[in-house]
């Protein structure tokens, strides 16, 4: 029997090629259906996110417990599928979310998904230090597209504002790193340092600021050690980086104490 097989394997010409396996396009096939009332999300972090744990907590965390279904369909990728279409909407409407305190990204089910999906989630975005001469709703929206494409700026001049920032819904690519503030000049030779706050934003990677990993597997980080090791193998002597100033100018204490 063996024999007989090997002989039919030997006659099968190596030119032959498994084709591909041509799937029904049968309704019974295909969960559409259900898909229209669910969620699917990414994990940002999967080192640090465990999927299991996460299909077991997450509705928990959303107050939906019993009222949806996960599914994990990799190591970055998870479906929920609700009872209702208010739940769905209520856990969309409630911006960022995290697992384990990483951000992870969720949006609706589309049959057909664009390139960018699971790339980008809204982000709601405090802007400090405005320069008084620039309180106005265009000039925030310029600085809200420094994160990502703005969505909506929560300021009205005709209202009193007792917060001393003002607050932008951003759509944030989450490949890019969080700014911690940008210099703005101005005409005539002026500038300032505008500073931003991530709302509901936990952790990230305090090296390059972006929020796929932590400090310690950083990849600058990494390429540095890397670098480092390949030097000293050769015997080249890498000079160590000048420490950063503690007080900087603009502290109340600068020019008053020594650095040390």
């Amino acid at each position: 029997m063996s024999a007989a097989m090997d002989r039919a394997l030997m006659e099968k010409s190596l030119d032959d090629k498994d084709e591909p396996f041509e799937m029904p396009n049968l309704p019974d096939l295909m969960s559409c259906e259900r898909n229209k009332l669910c969620i699917i999300g990414r994990v940002l972090n999967p080192s640090c996110q465990p999927m299991k744990h996460l299909i077991r907590n997450m509705p928990r965390k959303w107050q939906k417990e019993g009222k949806v279904k996960g599914v994990a369909l990799s190591d970055e990728r998870f479906q929920f599928i609700f009872d209702s279409k208010h739940d769905l909407e209520d856990v969309l409407a409630k911006g960022v979310h995290s697992f384990n305190e990483w951000s992870i990204i969720v949006d609706r089910w589309y049959e057909h998904p664009p390139d960018d999906y699971l790339r980008f989630m809204p982000l709601w975005v405090q802007i400090w230090n405005i320069p008084v001469n620039y309180y106005t709703e265009k000039a925030i929206t310029k600085l809200g597209d420094l994160i990502g494409e703005v969505k909506e700026v929560v300021f009205n001049p005709d209202l009193h504002q007792a917060q001393k920032f003002v607050r932008v819904k951003v759509l944030f690519d989450v490949s890019r790193p969080l700014k911690r503030s940008k210099v703005i000049n101005f005409k005539h030779g002026e500038s300032a340092t505008v500073k931003f706050h991530y709302e509901r934003i936990q952790k990230r990677c305090y090296e390059c600021q972006r929020l796929t990993h932590e400090k310690d597997m950083c990849p600058l980080l990494i390429k540095a050690r890397q670098d480092k090791a390949a030097a000293w193998r050769q015997g080249v002597s890498i000079p160590k980086a000048p420490p950063q100033p503690v007080l900087k100018e603009g502290d109340p204490l600068f020019g008053v104490l020594q650095e040390s």
